[in-house]
């Protein structure tokens, strides 16, 4: 049975990778009728059509939707399957585009270049052993969701069906999660309407390795969360011959990346696992052209990643690091000031440089006539472009900085994308005995295969769990306050809980994703995988789990 399941996982994994998905495209969004397609042909769901659905992203530009696949059983009790079908751009195959899809012609593609460039050696190993399979999605995370698959479609053909699976495949985690955002929105109801409860989620995403695999075979019983952190940085121009009459805003840029990069203070260690410290991902003036006046405004912004620190605690360190930094370029302005001579001194409005959170900007803007209604449409107005988040909450922050009048230097702190919650494994009686039953699950399969598959504590990358369970509304309602974009391109609601479902994550295992060298272990993703997958759905659902 388990060669069965193993097939029929690299089948599909062959089938999806084959079918184009690039975030955005218009392939993505043809994805899930595909796959409702396929879903389609099976007996169950020939006799239940009722029990699959298309679920349309709400207002969703590009037309994208999601796949719900139900196959009952007896009794309330249900296990989610979650992954996403969505992938990145193929562009950086360059002349070997046309076979990302294809793994084994593209297998054989790229042994021939890694032969002729000599690079890459790691990779090169990995492929002609046979070990590995390339391919865009094959890693992440197409084999992780034609695993569900199978595992959904064995499901299906038991005679005496206990418990529930219900598959959720969704599009659009490579940028904005907008399909689990809206399952997550009704997901409640729709069980509800079944009578299912749902004590366990496993989420299919994959896990990189470039050892053994020892840290890709492993069960992940909470997700990293992530804030984009954003400073603005209001200067006062000058001529560069009078350097010290102004506030150069790239200098003072430069310093709040001196101070953010890395800081140990934006780093995380919880259970010896490590949220990596932020790295500025963009700095930038506002000059399009070359003058000899200094920059008067800035706009630089980082990746904050936490495990169990709050959004509150994250938006109070950013800005206690913001005003160092501050401090630090006054305290160098005035002795490099004094260095040069008497006669020379940095402008006052050195000493009274503000450091402002994106809230208290709103908060000023409230107390100008109409400039919220204003604020509101410039919102709007940007929502119909193309421009990406980070832009569009830099245009904003400007936008209410005019309004307001700021008179001299500030630096505005907020947060310049979609945030993702972290999601920590709930510790409760019934927390406690759900782990149990997932352990469970794995050990057989642990020990009939003679490898370890080991309990982490959090999926250590972005990824739609953040949607799937628990949020903390206290961290949303703060990071919705210093976010220039909620309500028109961040449309979270602070106050709803969400689908709130326990999640884990258990997937495939490889090498490279976000590369043209992506590449998954071929024997644990399509043999040990839906064996293991398979094996804790059956412990969670005998289980007893809600007492």
């Amino acid at each position: 049975m388990h060669d069965d399941l193993a097939m029929r996982a690299r089948e599909l994994s062959y089938t999806l990778v084959g079918w184009p998905s690039v975030t955005g495209s218009k392939d993505e969004a043809a994805f899930a009728p595909r796959l409702l397609d396929l879903l389609s042909a099976l007996p169950y769901f020939k006799d239940h059509p009722e029990d699959l659905m298309l679920v349309p992203v709400p207002g969703d530009p590009n037309g994208r939707a999601s796949v719900l696949a139900l196959v009952r059983g007896t009794g309330r009790r249900t296990v989610a399957l979650a992954g996403h079908f969505d992938v990145v751009p193929i562009d950086d195959y360059t002349d070997l585009a046309p076979l990302a899809g294809s793994p084994d012609a593209l297998r054989e593609a790229l042994i021939e270049r890694l032969k002729t460039t000599g690079s890459h050696p790691q990779a090169l190993h990995d492929l002609e052993s046979g070990a590995f399979l390339p391919g865009r999605g094959m890693l992440d995370m197409k084999s992780g969701v034609a695993a569900g698959i199978a595992v959904l479609e064995a499901f299906s053909r038991e005679e005496a069906r206990e418990g529930n699976v219900l598959l959720i495949a969704t599009p659009d985690e490579e940028e904005n999660s907008c399909g689990m955002r809206s399952i997550s929105a009704m997901l409640r109801a729709f069980l509800a309407e079944r009578g299912l409860d749902v004590p366990l989620a496993i989420n299919l995403d994959a896990t990189c390795d470039t050892g053994d695999g020892q840290n890709g075979r492993v069960v992940t019983m909470g997700s990293i969360g992530k804030l984009l952190i954003s400073a603005y940085v209001v200067g006062k121009d000058a001529h560069a011959c009078y350097p010290f009459d102004g506030v150069n805003s790239a200098y003072l840029a430069a310093e709040l990346a001196v101070e953010f990069e890395c800081a140990p203070e934006l780093g995380e260690v919880t259970r010896g696992e490590v949220a990596s410290p932020p790295s500025t991902l963009a700095l930038k003036d506002n000059k399009d052209c070359y003058n000899v006046t200094t920059p008067g405004r800035s706009w630089l912004f980082w990746n904050v990643l936490a495990y169990q620190r709050t959004p509150i605690a994250i938006f109070e360190t950013a800005r206690m690091l913001a005003e160092r930094a501050v401090s630090r370029a006054r305290q160098r302005m005035a002795e490099r000031a004094a260095a040069l001579g008497a006669s020379i001194s940095p402008t006052p409005v050195w000493n009274d440089i503000r450091v402002l959170s994106f809230a208290e900007l709103m908060g000023m803007a409230g107390r100008q006539p109409g400039l919220i209604a204003a604020f509101a449409q410039r919102a709007d107005a940007l929502a119909a472009t193309s421009l990406d988040l980070p832009e569009r909450s830099r245009q904003l922050t400007e936008f209410l900085v005019d309004g307001v009048g700021i008179d001299g230097a500030a630096v505005v702190i907020g947060n310049a994308s979609m945030p993702y919650p972290a999601i920590t494994w709930p510790a409760t009686r019934q927390g406690e005995e759900t782990a149990r039953l997932i352990e469970a699950g794995v050990a057989p399969v642990r020990e009939r295969e003679g490898i370890s598959i080991e309990r982490r504590a959090f999926f250590p990358a972005i990824s739609d769990m953040s949607f799937l369970g628990p949020r903390d509304g206290a961290g949303l309602a703060v990071t919705a306050e210093n976010s220039p974009l909620w309500g028109t391109g961040i449309d979270l609601d602070a106050n709803e809980a969400g689908a709130a479902i326990p999640v884990i994550n258990i997937g495939p295992w490889g090498r490279d994703y976000h590369h043209w060298l992506e590449r998954t272990h071929v024997d644990y993703t399509f043999r040990v995988l839906p064996a293991l997958v398979q094996s804790v759905i059956r412990s969670v659902i005998g289980g007893e789990t809600d007492r």
